[in-house]
């Protein structure tokens, strides 16, 4: 559902059907057939408040229709009209269907012409919107940083990011390409150009894309997260197609040509010492004027590119690191030596752990269902009360305070038997036991006869639970009183006594 949801978004923002399935890691056939039924449900983004999850997809999966596949427009036709100014693919599909209403729809369209370009050996410039992409991507060249006391080495990755339109860079270094290093590179490079763009065209790097593909990649989960986080999507460029992001490809030349190589006989010994010297040549490098244009890459970016970034959001975005778990019978889970638990009704089930710095959030099915602090210590055990169930928090909550608190309001001589119990045991479980044992017997006799039975063994001196449970089934009985005759022999009436 939420892939739907997604994809209306990007839809309604602009971007193609390529695209939006590269960024939701979906088939494009997939991305096209989730558009056609929108259409025809007449489902528009916004969405209205009162959709929900199971309205949204009773009314877009209704009936399938098959596309139409025939007749093949002239490509060579489509593509000298390309080149006229104004001539877009969409007019060009609109006189197609006039002349062919059974013909292709638009999606298949423009896939069939750039599947027939692409064995035309042509080059198309890429032309890049105001605000529209960023390429990133970390160089070939790296950057040493020496231990000051061992003298040991290590060598420092060198993050770049470009943006199309302007071709305003950024920089720094990090000691890894790790999932945390490669996010962490990215929000400071939005921050660095105060807000975000529409979508990033990353390479194929293993911490930001599982699984490369030219169709359909299979973006990180945490990667994901980030970009949900800006409201943008992630183009990930084709495996071996380096002109899908020659913005980067020629900024991290640039970055290689004008920052590393002023660096290179330079001993740092720290990564934060490297990153001042990089953040000072990058300085130079965006105010550096052009050659065939007026201006630089500062001037353009804050002239046409600025206002149209995205601005930030108000929460600072914070990795995390996705993991899956099973729900023990004892309803925790076990994340980084650590357990957390979860509702016990998720007891058997699997669900998917985001670990960050500070906390721990726990989703089944998409839906969050538990959060909690991040454990400070090895085998730490975290459990939340909501997620116990009632059996198990009845046993947590009989203390032998609670137990004299019930005892008090049957009466005072039940209360008395319980404090000669916890005088006479040696340990509070056992204590619990026998007063939980009498204060039973409230539920199956009745209250008034409990209080009564601890009334006699106050008397005789037997507190235990076998000695009150016989006396409350032992009936009292009254003393017998012999009948008096007065009209016999040898009673003496009242005159014998005056």
């Amino acid at each position: 559902m939420r892939k739907i949801r997604e994809v209306l978004r990007l839809k309604a923002e602009g971007f193609s059907d390529r695209q939006i399935a590269a960024a939701i890691g979906s088939a494009r056939s997939t991305v096209q057939e989730c558009v056609r039924r929108a259409r025809e449900a007449g489902v528009t983004w916004p969405l209205s408040p009162v959709m929900d999850e199971a309205a949204l997809h009773a009314r877009m999966y209704r009936r399938v229709v098959p596309l139409s596949r025939t007749p093949k427009p002239d490509f060579a036709y489509l593509h000298e009209e390309l080149r006229r100014r104004g001539v877009t693919r969409l007019l060009l599909w609109e006189e197609y269907k006039a002349a062919h209403p059974d013909g292709w729809q638009y999606s298949v369209f423009c896939d069939q012409y750039r599947r027939w370009l692409s064995t035309q050996e042509l080059v198309l410039r890429q032309e890049h919107s105001p605000g529209d992409k960023l390429f990133v991507d970390y160089a070939g060249q790296t950057v040493s940083i020496t231990d000051r006391l061992t003298g040991d080495t290590r060598e420092a990755q060198i993050f770049v990011a470009v943006l199309g339109y302007s071709n305003y860079s950024y920089a720094e270094a990090s000691l890894t390409q790790g999932a945390a290093d490669w996010l962490g590179a990215h929000v400071r490079a939005l921050t660095y150009f105060g807000g975000a763009p529409r979508a990033i065209v990353p390479d194929n790097l293993r911490s930001g894309v599982t699984k490369a593909h030219r169709y359909d990649p299979e973006l990180n989960r945490a990667y994901h997260d980030f970009a949900e986080h800006y409201q943008l999507a992630i183009l990930p460029a084709r495996a071996r197609k380096p002109r899908d992001k020659a913005k980067v490809e020629t900024g991290v030349l640039v970055v290689e040509r004008w920052i590393l190589a002023r660096l290179r006989n330079r001993t740092f010994f720290s990564l934060g010492d490297l990153n001042t010297s990089i953040r000072e040549l990058l300085e130079r490098l965006n105010t550096r004027p052009f050659k065939k244009i007026d201006g630089n890459r500062r001037s353009r970016f804050e002239a046409g590119e600025r206002g149209l970034l995205k601005p930030s959001p108000g929460r600072a975005y914070e990795f995390g690191e996705w993991r899956k778990a099973k729900v023990h019978p004892d309803y925790h889970i076990e994340v980084a030596r650590a357990y957390y638990s979860v509702p016990y009704r998720l007891i058997g089930e699997r669900v998917d752990v985001r670990l960050t710095a500070h906390g721990v959030e726990v989703f089944h099915e998409g839906a969050l269902v538990a959060a909690h602090a991040r454990a400070q210590s090895r085998a730490q055990r975290l459990t939340r009360r909501v997620h116990r169930p009632e059996k198990h928090l009845a046993v947590i909550d009989q203390t032998v305070e609670r137990l004299a608190e019930r005892a008090r309001l049957i009466g005072p001589a039940t209360l008395k038997v319980l404090e000669h119990q916890a005088l006479a045991h040696k340990h509070v479980e056992e204590t619990l036991r026998g007063a939980q044992g009498i204060l039973r017997l409230a539920h199956d006799f009745t209250p008034a006869r409990l209080e009564a039975a601890c009334k006699r063994a106050l008397a005789l001196k037997a507190y235990s639970y076998r000695a009150i449970r016989t006396l409350i089934q032992t009936p009292i009985s009254a003393p017998a009183t012999p009948a008096l005759d007065l009209a016999h022999e040898n009673v003496r009436g009242a005159k014998y006594f005056q």
